[in-house]
């Protein structure tokens, strides 16, 4: 079977040289920070997995998908007052109805009245609606006790990390900019950096301590990172993605004090900010801690905060809404910003609406899922060759393959990462597509695994996963 893959890779890889060829003279041109940028292993496998789904005899009655961050393709349904308010804001005569609940028809209404002509299919601001900018405002100050927040400082988007990127990725050589990143982190946004020329700059999570941010790790790589381009920003996932670590309060204060000392810009990922599980762990702002160390960290530490309506209890992954909150910008350089995501016009409109919705929901819930990532975690180490650190938040387990040195050289033989050779395997035999820890990057010699646990039959995953 590892002939097989090894096969698979240099025929498809042949293919692609050949139809190159074929084409016009401009795609050999093409820009070299694009040609850089390596696509997911998980294509390769989803795209097998859509094939066994299309009927080929398996020795399993049903395909499992649990590879990606996308809970609503894994069977979670979505919330009823979500979609409601979009479906009366995509059909107003619904209004006119007794079909919808009073506080539905009142949140689309208003949420109409702040599109031109009362329709969201018209444009809205480049920083996305108004009304929208304020309720996310008001949401972060709520969040963060109190710490203000700015509606002029919130950009919405629907994928603002690249835009961010923009601002400050430039140049080659000595002088190309290189943006610290967590191993592991998201395949995404490394791909994003590529794209745009930046050079990755990898500092290890800790996984013995549970995934955590090192600060002499973070020097060693900020020292080696110096010999070959210019550092000048740092990105940090909390909780993290896909490790599903936690930082502390004090752990997120040490990092602001790393990240003003060397002068980096700090960009927090903090999309899985609804995702907390352990009774002992809190998500605290990165905005938050910067605003209660005071001066003179609290007015000079740039920040870059994301959040997404496509994780945390919404899951709404199709509806591409989010949003990227600045603090601490020159008034010049807000300047750009502006001019920079005018370039993208606006984001759609449902995204904003399901914004909205996350930042004022019709009430807080009450679920909890403490007892359920405990027994993820006891699960997955009472496999055999399979360990598990703590999960603390995030949506995903990122398991490590303990494999035996013969499984790692058949690997090598196909050409291909040994976790990425189990997760061919496991798709083939067992009906179980996952993600190889490869892609989001890992200490040398080491094999992880990364599946999302936030769907309502995870239970049907174990048997799978001990059989095999």
């Amino acid at each position: 079977r590892s002939t097989y893959f090894k096969r698979k890779h240099r025929r498809l890889k042949n293919e692609n040289n050949r139809r190159i060829k074929n084409k016009m003279s401009v795609l050999r041109a093409i820009s070299p920070d694009l040609s850089r940028i390596r696509l997911v292993d998980q294509d390769c496998l989803s795209k097998r997995a859509a094939q066994i789904r299309e009927g080929l005899e398996r020795p399993f009655k049903h395909l499992i998908d649990i590879s990606l961050g996308d809970a609503h393709r894994g069977g979670l349904q979505p919330i009823t007052f979500v979609r409601q308010v979009i479906s009366a804001c995509l059909y107003p005569s619904l209004l006119d109805s007794g079909r919808l609940p009073i506080d539905v028809k009142s949140r689309a209404r208003n949420l109409l009245k702040q599109c031109e002509g009362e329709s969201v299919g018209s444009y809205t601001a480049t920083c996305g609606l108004p009304k929208i900018q304020h309720s996310l405002s008001e949401f972060i100050s709520r969040r963060d006790r109190g710490v203000p927040s700015s509606p002029e400082n919130i950009f919405i988007t629907s994928g603002s990390q690249q835009l961010v990127l923009r601002l400050f990725v430039h140049g080659k050589g000595s002088l190309q900019t290189g943006i610290m990143t967590p191993v592991p982190s998201s395949p995404l946004f490394n791909m994003a950096l590529s794209s745009l020329g930046g050079a990755m700059v990898p500092y290890h999570l800790c996984e013995e301590e549970g995934w955590t941010l090192r600060l002499d790790e973070m020097r060693r790589a900020l020292a080696t990172a110096r010999r070959h381009c210019n550092p000048m920003g740092l990105y940090v996932i909390n909780p993290g993605n896909p490790v599903g670590q936690v930082q502390s309060q004090k752990s997120i204060e040490d990092v602001i004090r790393f990240a003003a000392e060397e002068k980096l810009f700090l960009l927090a990922d903090e999309v899985y900010q609804d995702s907390v599980h352990d009774p002992t762990a809190e998500f605290v702002s990165y905005k938050r801690v910067l605003h209660e160390m005071g001066p003179p960290y609290s007015n000079t530490v740039e920040l870059a905060s994301f959040n997404s309506a496509s994780k945390g209890f919404m899951g709404e992954c199709g509806l591409r809404g989010g949003y990227v909150e600045f603090v601490n910008l020159d008034s010049a350089v807000m300047g750009h910003v502006y001019t920079l995501f005018s370039t993208e016009a606006c984001t759609a409109v449902m995204g904003q609406i399901a914004l909205d919705i996350m930042a004022n929901p019709p009430r807080s819930g009450d679920a909890s899922y403490t007892a359920f990532f405990e027994r993820v975690q006891e699960t997955l180490n009472s496999l055999d060759g399979m360990s598990c650190q703590p999960i603390r938040g995030g949506i995903y387990a990122f398991p490590q393959l303990h494999l035996p040195a013969r499984a790692v050289a058949k690997a090598e033989e196909a050409g291909v990462a040994p976790d990425l050779l189990y997760c061919m395997l496991l798709l083939e035999e067992m009906g179980l597509c996952v993600g190889p820890g490869s892609e989001h990057l890992q200490r040398k010699d080491t094999h992880h695994l990364r599946y999302i646990t936030h769907l309502p039959d995870e239970p049907i995953v174990q048997p799978r996963a001990n059989s095999y």
